[in-house]
């Protein structure tokens, strides 16, 4: 990929230099806002033309302190984070985010160890894409993220509704028509893959769905693409810690040997 002179109208943002946003193309109804965060001119150039192409605005940083200016500046709908960057990494920069911010969080890594790959799951990102990638692929990843977390309440694809009133179950009080989930007085703060998969699993109380159709449903893979099933338990792994009262010892989203998982019986849906 070669680092030639930016196209007309696009400031590439450099270390030092403000972070940017996309133009210098006929304005257009905005799918919504992409930043991308990534120390290579390269990667930052391809993602900026072909995202800006498809219909979103996207800002750009390239490294993890000018991320985090960017991100305050931008407000964006969702974030493409590169792990490894100079002044802050990846990680540094998802953990920040995450102390203020659910928005959702698609991680670029080239690092090649199962639990290098997953940790930005466990830290709450929500998607991760292997380097080399296909911008292609990471279109698709995008378009389902944001699909899914902007899906209004009862329209998850599930053949059952979850009852908009709220249930009550665990000591937990789920809201799905405000996707909110309470344990007394206290919120307790879900992001919105997490929310959209504790609905697909309440939706199906006691009944067992595997990995691949949770995949399916909730980040949009199809079986062709031979998706990673730790992206799955990663999140239940991740719901759990926030919803249950002993996470080693789940009683509330039970694990279904052989298949996957499912949420225990609620009486009346």
């Amino acid at each position: 990929m070669s680092d030639s002179s930016p196209p007309p109208g696009s400031r590439l943002g450099h270390a030092g230099d403000q972070p940017s946003v996309g133009g210098g193309r006929e304005a257009q109804p905005s799918r919504g806002t992409i930043l991308v965060v990534d120390d290579e001119v390269s990667i930052r150039r391809i993602l900026e033309t072909r995202l800006t192409m498809v219909g979103y605005t996207v800002a750009t940083a390239s490294d993890g302190e000018e991320a985090l200016e960017c991100f305050a500046a931008v407000d964006p709908d969702l974030v493409v984070l590169d792990v490894m960057m100079p002044r802050r990494d990846g990680y540094g920069v998802l953990q920040e985010l995450r102390k203020t911010s659910d928005v959702p969080i698609v991680m670029l890594t080239a690092l090649s160890e199962v639990k290098d790959r997953i940790l930005g799951l466990e830290l709450g990102a929500d998607d991760y894409l292997m380097k080399p990638f296909s911008p292609k692929e990471l279109e698709a990843r995008i378009r389902c993220v944001l699909r899914r977390v902007q899906s209004q309440a009862g329209n998850a694809g599930t053949p059952r509704a979850v009852a908009s009133q709220g249930i009550e179950v665990g000591g937990l009080r789920i809201n799905t028509a405000k996707r909110q989930v309470f344990r007394g007085e206290e919120r307790i703060r879900l992001t919105g893959m997490e929310f959209g998969l504790l609905e697909l699993l309440l939706s199906r109380s006691g009944e067992p769905l595997s990995r691949a159709d949770i995949l399916t449903r909730i980040w949009g893979y199809t079986p062709e693409r031979h998706a990673d099933t730790r992206v799955v338990d990663v999140h239940v792994s991740r719901l759990r810690a926030k919803l249950e009262d002993d996470p080693e010892n789940p009683e509330l989203i039970i694990t279904a040997r052989g298949m996957g998982y499912m949420f225990q019986r609620i009486v009346g849906t």
